[in-house]
């Protein structure tokens, strides 16, 4: 499918918590985002090179998951475009919303799996509040403390058809995709997708726990792997839950530390180094079962609860 230019970047994540103060503590003092602003709800957290004024959305529920994913378009038109592609999809829409603190009105749909997204241009810049949020450079958006991851990077969704994931990622944004893993059943174990030269911003694979719109984590990057070594000892220091890395993924090629927040949301640190697809006429990367099996490209072993845990749990997970 052809590349489409209507959508900018992945924007934010909003992910629901049941334990809204200890979720709010890990990620400010212990992963290093910086807090935007709160309303009744919501907690808006950035990091420290994320232009805008929320890249994660933290939202006191009665479970855990995942509540909606963000795009931001690239222009009025552009959103008004892909609004009218949406609603001739036939895919699930939800309308339009107003907003809240970080952005304006948005337009929302859904995913054949239960996931909700959400695509908007106007948005709010972040400003620095005080001296010491002013970042020493005046290329990048604030100072840094903590783990220090630079931007948000991709989200993970579960799904129990990657394939029927794929049409709507084409159909709805006109993401592309990068790599996937074609089982040997005929069905695809996983896909990552892309909007624009990164890499990728989003992956789907297989859903394994008879979960329904589940998340599988959220990812920052750090400016270096050596970011993520460091943020391992702050995690450990911090009785923070390590699931598993650091070690590195073949899918992609990145450097990886799985953690799980208060609630039990998975968190990843990732580090792709500057690896772009530049390419307009890039092929999908096509990795077989055997070679998925072999598993990272180096590490350890993929821990197990990496293939069953999602949010929210299901009564097995």
């Amino acid at each position: 499918m052809e590349h489409c230019n209507d959508i900018a970047h992945l924007a934010h994540v909003e992910m629901l918590t049941d334990r809204f103060e200890e979720s709010l503590d890990f990620f400010t003092r212990v992963y290093g985002l910086k807090l935007s602003g709160q309303d009744a709800t919501s907690a808006y957290l950035r990091a420290w090179d994320d232009y805008e004024y929320a890249s994660l959305k933290l939202t006191r529920a009665g479970a855990t998951g995942v509540g909606h994913i963000a795009y931001r378009a690239a222009s009025p038109e552009a959103l008004e475009r892909r609004v009218k592609a949406i609603e001739a999809s036939g895919y699930t829409t939800h309308g339009w919303i107003d907003g809240d603190q970080s952005h304006g009105k948005a337009f929302r749909f859904e995913d054949p799996f239960g996931h909700v997204f959400e695509i908007y241009y106007d948005t709010v810049w972040y400003a620095p509040q005080g001296d010491a949020e002013r970042p020493a450079l005046k290329n990048t958006a604030s100072a840094f403390t903590g783990a220090a991851p630079r931007r948000i990077d991709h989200v993970n969704l579960l799904a129990e058809d990657v394939s029927a994931f794929r049409r709507f990622m084409e159909t709805c944004l006109g993401s592309r995709v990068t790599e996937l893993i074609q089982l040997d059943n005929g069905r695809l174990g996983g896909c990552w997708f892309t909007i624009n030269d990164k890499s990728y911003d989003l992956a789907c694979t297989e859903e394994h726990g008879r979960g329904q719109g589940r998340l599988h984590h959220v990812t920052y990057a750090t400016d270096q792997r050596e970011d993520i070594l460091r943020a391992a000892d702050i995690f450990l220091q911090n009785g923070v839950h390590i699931e598993t890395g650091p070690h590195k993924h073949a899918v992609q090629g990145t450097f990886f530390l799985y953690v799980w927040e208060p609630a039990g949301n998975r968190v990843e640190l990732a580090n792709a180094g500057a690896r772009l697809i530049l390419a307009p006429d890039w092929q999908p990367i096509v990795w077989t079962e055997a070679e998925r099996k072999k598993g990272q490209a180096w590490g350890m072993k993929t821990i197990e609860t990496f293939h069953t845990h999602g949010t929210p749990p299901v009564n097995a997970d």
